[in-house]
């Protein structure tokens, strides 16, 4: 659930005159709607669902009767118990006393998280990370807070929760605005509105709008605050949404404040000032009071500022915001400063400081800042002067900094185009605006759309082609690596393992093994080919299944094959040897020839001598052996000693013809 009581504008601002129309847009949505419009309940659904959606609109226009929602939601809860749905109405209840009892707040999200590993919505942890940095920003704690966000962010993400991440965003986006960080706070509420949009929830949508509106509130453009507030006023008071309504005129009383335009600012207030009382909502009457509290600083009565001010503090005490204590004393800082009371005023300002920092609120520091380096200066402390105006100073830069941050320049033209866009939609819709203008919105939208098919066609075919290619590249490393006849490794691939092996002072001896299939020739002469390669296929396959790690095996060409065995002797490759030609005799046959002959290899071995061998000498000394076998009768096996006599000429195909 998206949090309303972040709506409270401290420092006053506005939303750029594009924002207007997407902001009047969402409120024609929820207009459209009808009053209180009722949540949807399918026929079937548990009991409670009913109460704690309910509770969950309520929070924008009676937080009372949203509490009450969620209080009857978790007594039939008892009934019939259901952990998403109660973990939900301890989120409602947590939302509503993170602005009024602390203790109580935390009380809620103790038991939400007992109820986490019975939850079928993992997702809901963030809401409760999220809740729990409410309580933290409350009490001025922002960096605490900034923690909590991430991490709910985070949880939302991974458990793809859309709507635990829009209010996770939303929070950390307000956060970020309200630190300086324009940017990234803008990207986060953006984000937030999109997915409420897409869960089909306006007034959440409504509110993350209002908070962009503080965010560029922050900027400086407070006539058009003055006019965005004013409208929302209207689209507030046709829903009943009289909890938004009360925050929305105290923001609107905060921009006539900074116009100076003290009379309009000072019925807003009162205004916001009577609604909160009726909703019982002492948090609402102390931000109110404080507003009537500075322009009676402004107007020249700092004695009725001070009055109205203690009436703002007695109901501030009702509240853990740290926030609203620090404005306060901001406001009487200011007015003792106007009474000469300069000790007073140093104190509360001094006070309201210590919260500024700890938010770090930059707004709100700057303006402290400055009114004490005039405090310290009027009472001749000069030293402390001019460190609060060095401080001031500093602070007024980093703002600046920050409003001339070129990514954040970047996402406002970004969002005033997209604003533009529907403001062009809506004023059309109630206007009756003229045909051309209408095209040209149309034009725009077709373009964009045109422009984002284009876009996703290239992507589509860029990335079908480094498929493509990475594809054709495995393959042809593939077929330049592997026999096409038997499928198995060729002599490329077998040799290419071989003579790193060979190189490794630290791997010892290695043997290998030259098979070669007896009287293969006459099988093709009299068989045929097609035999021949069946043949081959076969004895490829037996062998290689025979073959342990870490040994490897290849196909050297025609009816040879090679084996390679590390780390063995003499002995032990003749002994492999020798179960590899009994491999090769068990061969069923009967497939290819009447008279059931065996298929026999004569196999030659040779053994390495470690550093001084390469796999052109070990090969001719295998050769060689091979060579032996034949001469031996075949279908045997012989061995090479380490120092084998000069090999005549061709020696390799003389064994081959054997």
């Amino acid at each position: 659930m998206t949090d309303p009581r972040r709506a409270w504008d401290t420092r006053s601002g506005v939303l750029a005159r594009q924002l207007t129309a997407l902001l009047l847009a969402t409120w024609a949505t929820v207009s459209a709607a009808g009053p209180r419009s009722g949540v949807v309940v399918t026929t079937g659904a548990h009991p409670a669902l009913a109460y704690v959606e309910r509770g969950v609109l309520e929070m924008r226009s009676d937080p009372d009767a949203s509490k009450r929602d969620a209080d009857e939601a978790l007594r039939l809860l008892q009934q019939q118990p259901d952990a998403d749905l109660e973990i939900r109405a301890h989120l409602i209840l947590c939302d509503y006393q993170a602005e009024r009892d602390t203790k109580a707040a935390e009380q809620q999200i103790e038991a939400g998280t007992a109820l986490l590993p019975k939850a079928r919505r993992v997702g809901l942890r963030a809401g409760l990370l999220d809740c729990r940095g409410q309580i933290y920003e409350t009490a001025g704690n922002n960096a605490k807070a900034r923690a909590l966000y991430e991490q709910a962010v985070t949880v939302a993400a991974e458990t793809h929760d859309d709507e635990m991440l829009a209010q996770s965003l939303f929070s950390r986006g307000y956060l970020l605005g309200l630190q300086g960080e324009y940017a990234s706070g803008l990207t986060d509420l953006k984000r937030a509105q999109t997915l409420f949009d897409k869960l089909n929830k306006p007034q959440h949508s409504l509110t993350t709008l209002n908070s962009i509106a503080i965010l560029y509130n922050r900027m400086g453009d407070y006539a058009q605050a003055r006019y965005i507030y004013s409208r929302a006023l209207k689209a507030q008071r046709e829903e009943g949404m009289q909890r938004e309504e009360a925050v929305t005129l105290h923001n609107l009383g905060r921009a006539y404040e900074n116009l100076h335009e003290w009379d309009k600012a000072q019925q807003s207030f009162a205004e916001s000032l009577a609604l909160s009382r009726q909703l019982n909502y002492p948090r609402g009457e102390a931000y109110a009071l404080r507003g009537i509290a500075a322009v009676s600083n402004a107007l020249g009565d700092p004695k009725g500022a001070l009055d109205t001010l203690a009436r703002a503090e007695s109901l501030q005490r009702q509240t853990p915001d740290a926030r609203l204590r620090a404005q306060i004393q901001l406001a009487r800082g200011i007015a003792f400063h106007k009474l000469d009371r300069l000790p007073d005023s140093s104190a509360a300002l001094e006070d309201a400081l210590e919260v500024f920092r700890q938010a770090d609120a930059m707004g709100e520091l700057n303006a402290t800042y400055s009114e004490l380096a005039d405090v310290y200066a009027e009472s001749g402390n000069w030293r402390a002067a001019y460190d609060r105006r060095t401080q001031a100073k500093e602070t007024s830069d980093r703002l600046l900094n920050n409003q001339l941050d070129q990514r954040f320049a970047t996402l406002k033209v970004e969002f005033d185009t997209a604003a533009k866009d529907k403001e062009n939609a809506f004023l059309i819709h109630e206007n009756e605006i003229s045909q051309q203008a209408l095209a040209q919105g149309l034009s725009v939208r077709h373009l964009q759309a045109a422009v984002i098919v284009l876009s996703a066609t290239l992507m589509l075919l860029l990335a079908t082609l480094a498929v493509h290619q990475r594809r054709s590249a495995l393959r042809m490393r593939y077929l330049a690596l592997t026999d096409e006849l038997t499928g198995v490794p060729n002599r490329r691939s077998v040799l290419s393992r071989l003579e790193p092996l060979l190189r490794d002072p630290d791997a010892g001896s290695c043997g290998i093994l030259i098979i070669d299939i007896d009287h293969f020739k006459k099988i093709n002469d009299q068989c045929g080919h097609p035999t021949g390669d069946e043949v081959l296929k076969v004895v490829a396959n037996t062998v290689c299944g025979a073959v342990a790690e870490p040994g490897f095996f290849g196909r050297l060409g025609g009816e040879e094959f090679l084996i390679v065995l590390p780390r063995l002797d003499l002995c032990g490759t003749r002994g492999e040897a020798e179960r590899f030609r009994q491999a090769i005799m068990s061969i069923e046959t009967s497939r290819w020839f009447a008279d059931r002959r065996r298929i026999t290899a004569s196999i030659g071995c040779a053994v390495s001598m470690p550093g001084a061998d390469t796999p052109s000498t070990m090969l001719k000394r295998a050769d060689f052996a091979l060579y032996a076998a034949k001469r031996s009768g075949r279908n045997c096996v012989e061995t090479e000693p380490a120092s084998p006599p000069d090999l005549p000429p061709n020696v390799g195909s003389l064994a081959a013809q054997a």
